[in-house]
C-alpha cells in the first residue's frame, strides 16, 4: 500500500476501535467469525450529519476523499428529509463510506432554530492545508489525532430540553445533534465469511440470536437478490447534555450485516431507510 493508504487504514481502525469499544454485538460478532474460522471484512462505515451552514456531506466526505475515496452515488430519502452518498476506494480491501444528511430547512420552524442555536458553537472543519496534506503521498502521523476529533460531535452539549423536542420531529435530528461525526454503524460482509456455520445471511443472524444479541425483526431484501441487510438492536450510550438531567441514555449504534449478490457495490434506498430506524428510541 501507498503512504497515504497506510494512514487511511490507521484511521479506520482507530474508528473501529472506538466504535467496538461502544458497541459490544460487534465484539460478539468478531467472536464468532473467530471461533468459525470465517473472516472479518466491513462492508462499509456510516455517518450522519446536518445540512446545515457549512456542515453536511462535504465535511464528513472531503477528507475521505482526500484519502483516495471517490463518491459514487447519491441518494435521496424524502420521508425522512434525508439525502446520502457512498464513496469507494479504489482498493477494494477499504470499506465503502455511506454519508447521509438532514436537510434542516425542511424541519418545522422551532427545529430549525433549536439546532441552529445548538450547533453555532461548533469547531471549525478541517483546513485547506491539512486536506491537502491528507492527500499528500504519505500524510503526516499527526493529523490522525485532528481526524478522530473531526469525527466525534463538533458542538457543546446540546440541551437536554432541545434533544427530547427535536426527537418527537425526527430521531435522526435527536441522534445527530447527541452524537455528531461519530461512525453510526460499521457493516460486516457477509461475503467474506466462506463456507461454513456463517457461509449466509440466516445462519449469521441466527448464531447472534443465539450468542443473546438482540437483532432486526427482519432481513431486509429477498433471498438470491443483490443486497441483503440485517443489523442488531442499537447499543445504548450515554451523552452528556447541558442542564437537568446531566446524560441522557440513548440508542447509540448497531452494528450492520450486508450481503451482496452480481457484484452490486450500491445501496438501496428502501433498505437503507429502514436502517436509520435502528436508532429510534423505544
Amino acid at each position: 500500500m501507498t503512504g497515504r493508504d497506510v494512514f487511511a487504514s490507521r484511521l479506520l481502525d482507530a474508528l473501529w476501535k472506538d466504535y467496538r469499544a461502544r458497541v459490544p454485538y460487534a465484539r460478539t460478532y468478531q467472536k464468532l467469525v473467530s471461533d468459525s474460522g470465517a473472516q472479518f471484512r466491513n462492508d462499509h462505515v456510516a455517518f450522519r450529519s446536518f445540512a446545515l451552514g457549512d456542515d453536511g456531506i462535504a465535511r464528513i466526505a472531503r477528507p475521505f476523499e482526500a484519502l483516495g475515496w471517490v463518491a459514487e452515488t447519491a441518494y435521496r430519502f424524502p420521508d425522512k428529509s434525508l439525502s446520502a452518498i457512498h464513496l469507494r476506494h479504489p482498493e477494494p480491501g477499504f470499506p465503502k463510506v455511506f454519508v447521509s444528511e438532514l436537510r434542516v430547512w425542511e424541519l418545522p420552524p422551532d427545529a430549525r432554530r433549536r439546532l441552529a442555536a445548538a450547533v453555532e458553537r461548533g469547531r471549525p472543519g478541517l483546513s485547506d492545508g491539512e486536506l491537502s496534506a491528507l492527500a499528500s503521498a504519505k500524510p503526516p502521523s499527526s493529523l490522525l489525532g485532528r481526524l478522530l476529533a473531526h469525527f466525534d460531535r463538533p458542538w457543546p452539549a446540546p440541551k437536554a430540553a432541545d434533544v427530547l423536542a427535536l426527537d418527537r420531529v425526527s430521531q435522526y435530528a435527536a441522534w445527530t445533534l447527541l452524537f455528531g461525526r461519530r461512525v453510526n454503524n460499521f457493516t460486516a460482509s457477509i461475503n467474506a465469511h466462506g463456507k461454513g456455520p456463517l457461509s449466509d445471511l440466516e445462519k449469521t443472524v441466527a448464531a447472534l440470536r443465539a450468542a443473546g444479541v438482540p437483532m432486526k425483526a427482519e432481513i431486509e431484501g429477498a433471498r438470491g437478490s443483490k443486497l441483503r441487510q440485517s443489523a442488531t438492536a442499537a447499543a445504548e450510550a450515554e451523552a452528556p447534555v447541558a442542564g437537568a438531567p446531566r446524560v441522557l441514555r440513548w440508542p447509540y449504534a448497531y452494528f450492520e450485516l450486508a450481503e451482496r449478490r452480481g457484484g452490486f457495490e450500491g445501496f438501496l434506498g428502501g433498505q437503507a431507510a429502514q436502517l436509520f430506524e435502528m436508532t429510534r428510541r423505544a
